[in-house]
C-alpha cells in the first residue's frame, strides 16, 4: 500500500488574510400555459425559497465552511422575492500559524476546520421571473460566499448543488490579497486550483455540460454548467406532457431550450 502524501506546512506570520470568494447564480426554468400557471409557479418558488427558508440553507453552510455566525439580516419582498445576509467570524489570536497547502478535492462536510474568519459573509437573494406573453418562467439564485483565512467556500459547492438542483449555474471563484511566511515572503493563494470543476464530486459533473474561463495568473476562475438531460415533463408546471399536442411539445421544448441556452451563453440569439 502506498503511504499516505505529506501534506506540505507553511508557518504564516500572523494571521492568513486571503480573501476567498465564491459566487454564484443558479436558474430554474419552467414553463407555464396561461396566466394562472404562472402566477402559480411564481408564488410556488417564492414560497418554497422564502427567507426563512434561505436562512436554513445558509446557517448550514456556514457550518460546512466552519464559520461563527454573527449577525442574520433577512427580508421577503413584495411582490416576490428573498433575501439574507449574514456576517460569520471565526478568529485565532496566535502569532503564529500552521496551515496546509491543500489540493484540489471536492468538498462535502469536512470533518474538522481551523481557520481565521474576519469581515467575512455569506448573502443569497432569489428573483423569481416570467415572461409576459411566451409562458417561460425562469427562477434565478444568487450566492456570496467571502471568507478570509485558510478556510474555503469551495467546500460547500456540493451542498449548494444538493439544494437547488439547478438547471443551469454560473460560478465565479477567485483568491484576493495575500498572506506572508515568517520570512516575510507574499502568498497570494494558499491552495492547489486547476478548476473549480475539481471541487465538485462527479455525480453532479456528470449532470452537466461545463465550460471553464480562466486566469491563473490573476487568481481569477469561472466555470458555467447546463443541465445536459432534457425531459421536458420535468420543465411543465400545472401541465403534463401527455396533455399537449405534440406540435406545441415541439414548439415549448424549442423555447425551454432556448432559454437556457441564452442563459447559459450570457447572449440572446438569433430568431
Amino acid at each position: 500500500m502506498d503511504p499516505k502524501p505529506i501534506k506540505k506546512k507553511l508557518k504564516l506570520y500572523g494571521f492568513n488574510n486571503l480573501t476567498k470568494s465564491l459566487s454564484f447564480n443558479l436558474y430554474d426554468v419552467c414553463y407555464t400555459t396561461n396566466p394562472e400557471h404562472r402566477q402559480e409557479y411564481i408564488e410556488y418558488v417564492d414560497e418554497e425559497y422564502n427567507a426563512e427558508r434561505l436562512t436554513e440553507i445558509l446557517t448550514k453552510v456556514a457550518n460546512i465552511v466552519g464559520a461563527t455566525i454573527l449577525n442574520i439580516a433577512k427580508q421577503d419582498y413584495d411582490p416576490q422575492g428573498s433575501s439574507v445576509t449574514i456576517l460569520v467570524a471565526e478568529n485565532d489570536t496566535r502569532a503564529e500559524i500552521c496551515e496546509e497547502l491543500s489540493a484540489e478535492s471536492p468538498g462535502p462536510l469536512p470533518e474538522m476546520v481551523l481557520a481565521h474568519l474576519d469581515k467575512s459573509h455569506l448573502t443569497m437573494h432569489t428573483y423569481p421571473e416570467s415572461h409576459p406573453h411566451k409562458g417561460v418562467s425562469t427562477f434565478r439564485v444568487d450566492i456570496d460566499i467571502s471568507t478570509c483565512g485558510h478556510i474555503s467556500p469551495l467546500k460547500a459547492l456540493n451542498f449548494l448543488f444538493h439544494a437547488f438542483n439547478p438547471d443551469i449555474c454560473i460560478i465565479d471563484y477567485r483568491v484576493r490579497g495575500f498572506t506572508r511566511d515568517l520570512d516575510g515572503k507574499k502568498y497570494f493563494i494558499d491552495h492547489k486550483i486547476n478548476s473549480i470543476q475539481n471541487y465538485i464530486a462527479n455525480k453532479t459533473r456528470n449532470l452537466y455540460q461545463m465550460v471553464d474561463v480562466n486566469v491563473y495568473q490573476d487568481n481569477i476562475f469561472h466555470t458555467k454548467m447546463l443541465l445536459k438531460e432534457f425531459d421536458l415533463d420535468t420543465y411543465l408546471f400545472g401541465t403534463a406532457k401527455q396533455d399537449l399536442k405534440p406540435r406545441d411539445k415541439v414548439r415549448i421544448k424549442k423555447q425551454i431550450k432556448r432559454e437556457m441556452a441564452e442563459i447559459f451563453n450570457g447572449q440572446n440569439m438569433p430568431r
